[in-house]
């Protein structure tokens, strides 16, 4: 497993132009503002591109590729087409399936169950309805807070609507697989719950 997920908080920017329809972000570690994890959608086909730019836009299909700068891969995340509730698969660097989302029918502020392999809940992404304020649960341990606000080094950072902070708990091993599926968890946020 890459090194830079044994991080406990990070920065994510979003890519912001007038008629982009790929979603790009950038990583940052919010400490040194270095760019440690570039999140790319690579393999846009032309039908999708066009779609982005109407109401269809949610349910259009996605492929980002999670890559540390000099290009290593860490995560990939996949979807197809969604029509009422998404299913979003995710990869290793090794492109093997490590786990998948799958979206809460009539959730408040959105709602994801995080799944491993076999379908089996593992936790599970909770928000609420009034802002950026998302959780991931274990039942009451909480392994991950997204956040638009970070109170970091004698300063709070407030972000754009367009990035947020991520923050994982220091009880989730830098090895776990959990520290994964938060990270390409936190990408399906803002694509299917916030567009």
């Amino acid at each position: 497993m890459s090194t830079v997920l044994s991080r406990d908080v990070y920065f994510v920017k979003e890519h912001v132009g007038m008629f982009k329809a790929a979603n790009n972000y950038d990583i940052h570690d919010p400490e040194t503002d270095e760019i440690i994890m570039e999140c790319r959608e690579e393999t846009l086909g032309m039908i999708t591109k066009v779609l982005r730019f109407t109401d269809y836009k949610r349910m259009t299909p996605f492929d980002i590729q999670i890559k540390t700068p000099d290009g290593t891969p860490v995560v990939r995340v996949k979807r197809g087409v969604s029509i009422f509730l998404s299913k979003v698969e995710v990869f290793d660097e090794n492109d093997q399936l490590i786990g998948m989302f799958k979206q809460k029918f009539f959730s408040i502020g959105g709602k994801f169950t995080v799944l491993d392999t076999n379908e089996t809940p593992i936790c599970k992404l909770q928000g609420k309805w009034t802002g950026w304020d998302f959780r991931f649960l274990d039942g009451d341990n909480e392994l991950a807070h997204v956040t638009k606000k970070w109170a970091g080094i004698g300063k709070e950072l407030f972000t754009s609507a367009d990035n947020y902070v991520l923050e994982m708990s220091q009880s989730v091993p830098a090895d776990d697989v959990r520290r994964k599926l938060v990270l390409a968890a936190v990408m399906c946020i803002d694509m299917v719950l916030k567009e």
